[in-house]
């Protein structure tokens, strides 16, 4: 078809051009005849079926396996677990926001917003984490006293490094308490909660660095940065975990023109970290201790680490001055937890994967959405729930543990012929009573297969029917792992299920 309209350009184009047209002439003519035949070409959809798609996960994304779903799993329940322990409500926000409300809350990292096209009158965005919807949910409901949880996917427009855990859609898990209380109270409760998660997971050794927005902008203050440069100053120091100080100097100096001087003066404090003996060496630092933001914050961490040391977590919390967050919104203690190097001397490199949780307070947030400015102080904590999956994941494929992908209890087999409707019965008596059970998908299957099934999905138990068992009102049930078989009666089955496959 298209052959005989490609003949009939060119008949055209000799008839309108003559035999032996100018060049340039020609070839206008061409281009213009073939993009014609281009979109006819489209319009008919050809070549539908010998289209090769490209099957892949768009970049930063990934599926996951139901082998690493069950580690996922593993990890979110222990970390729900600990968040109702701690009396948390959970709420839950829509994936998109008004690009309005996003706008303005990230600094610098406003460019990694996902902007959605315009889909009939509203701006949108993906939401980039889960405190600004929080903020604008409790503005919108004039909610000003919750302790909240909610565990859901973020986007970022980030350059991904996923075998660090970095991703551009990544599920957050944060828990947040929100309403006027005393000083540092909910802050400490925030930084037992990371030290309980953390040390549930079993992830190795880690630390818990802590500072306070004030104490920063103080010390900027005092260093001689320049008011209209804390900000980004400040997202300068927030690379220091990841750059050495000299690469840090040379950006603040050489891109963002700061003072040589007021550099090597905040180089001074940014390496300095401790406990309580340096919030006190600081409170008499004599150029600190002039500044009243710093001196506010000073005063407050002292507190928060006398709260610290009464839950017993002083040993894995560092005071640190070049810890710096660098979102815009916080506004009082800022927190961050990294692993350090793993326990295990086996391993030969540590899995870098950096922060494993964050926070801080931030008392200004929702007063931005609220019509009336009304302040709703909150203080909240994120788990980097991708970054301790990948940590897992790989611990997993090192020791080639097996990982369960099921939860079944136990297979309903059959050692004979014809017994379909036996096993059916049977495993809609086990089903009804909420036993966990399964039945091969055919009408006579071998029993060899039925148990070898059992040992590759690693299910414990194997209750058979037999036609014997079926006389004596009995079934048989084997026990994968040691092969012992006990005949029990049927109506006592349910209860002998649940107790040879209770956890201790």
């Amino acid at each position: 078809e298209l052959v005989v309209l490609g003949l009939g350009v060119v008949r055209r184009l000799v008839g309108r051009v003559g035999l032996f047209p100018a060049p340039s002439l020609f070839l206008h003519q061409i281009a213009k005849e073939v993009a014609k035949l281009l979109e006819m070409k489209a319009q008919l959809g050809g070549d539908e079926g010998k289209h090769k798609f490209v099957l892949k996960t768009p970049k930063g994304t990934r599926d996951y396996s139901p082998k690493q779903m069950a580690i996922r799993e593993r990890v979110f329940n222990a970390i729900i677990t600990c968040f109702k322990r701690h009396g948390a409500e959970v709420i839950d926000t829509p994936v998109f926001e008004l690009k309005e409300t996003l706008t303005g809350k990230y600094g610098e990292d406003s460019k990694l917003i996902y902007d959605l096209k315009d889909q009939g009158g509203e701006l949108l965005s993906l939401r980039y984490d889960l405190t600004v919807p929080f903020a604008r949910y409790l503005a919108m409901n004039k909610i000003t006293n919750i302790k909240r949880y909610h565990i859901a996917k973020v986007y970022r427009r980030d350059n991904p490094a996923m075998t660090r855990g970095r991703y551009r859609e990544f599920y957050q898990c944060d828990f947040d308490i929100a309403g006027q209380f005393d000083p540092m109270i909910p802050d400490a409760e925030c930084l037992k909660i990371v030290h309980e998660i953390l040390s549930d997971l079993q992830l190795g050794d880690f630390l818990i660095k802590v500072n306070d927005r004030r104490i920063l902008d103080g010390m900027f203050a005092v260093c001689g940065v320049p008011d209209s440069k804390f900000r980004t100053i400040c997202s300068s120091v927030d690379k220091l975990d990841k750059m050495p100080w000299e690469e840090v100097r040379s950006e603040m100096v050489g891109e963002k023109g700061l003072s040589p001087e007021a550099a090597d003066h905040i180089g001074e404090y940014v390496q300095l970290h401790g406990g309580l003996d340096l919030i006190e060496q600081l409170l008499q630092d004599p150029k600190l201790s002039q500044n009243k933001l710093a001196k506010e914050g000073l005063g407050d961490m002292k507190l928060l680490f006398e709260y610290l040391t009464l839950f017993g977590i002083t040993g894995k919390i560092s005071f640190d001055l070049s810890l710096a967050r660098g979102l815009d919104y916080y506004t009082g203690v800022i927190f961050e937890a990294v692993l350090l190097q793993p326990e295990n001397d086996h391993v030969e490199e540590p899995v870098s994967v950096g922060s494993v949780a964050g926070g801080g307070r931030y008392d200004g947030l929702v007063g931005m959405f609220d019509p009336k400015g009304r302040k709703v102080p909150c203080v909240g904590v994120s788990i980097g729930i991708e970054r301790i999956f990948s940590i897992l994941e790989q611990r997993v494929e090192a020791s080639e543990e097996k990982i369960r992908t099921t939860e079944t209890q136990v297979l309903v087999a059959s050692a004979q012929k014809k017994l379909l409707e036996e096993r059916l019965k049977l495993i809609s008596e086990l089903w009804n009573a909420g036993i966990k059970a399964e039945v091969l998908y055919k009408k006579n299957p071998k029993l060899l297969n039925q148990l070898q099934y059992c040992e590759d999905t690693g299910i414990p138990l194997v209750a058979i029917v037999g036609e014997q068992e079926l006389k004596d009102g009995v079934v048989k049930l084997r026990v994968v792992a040691t092969r012992e078989e006990v005949n029990v009666r049927r109506e006592s089955l349910v209860e002998e299920i649940r107790m040879r496959t209770s956890r201790p």
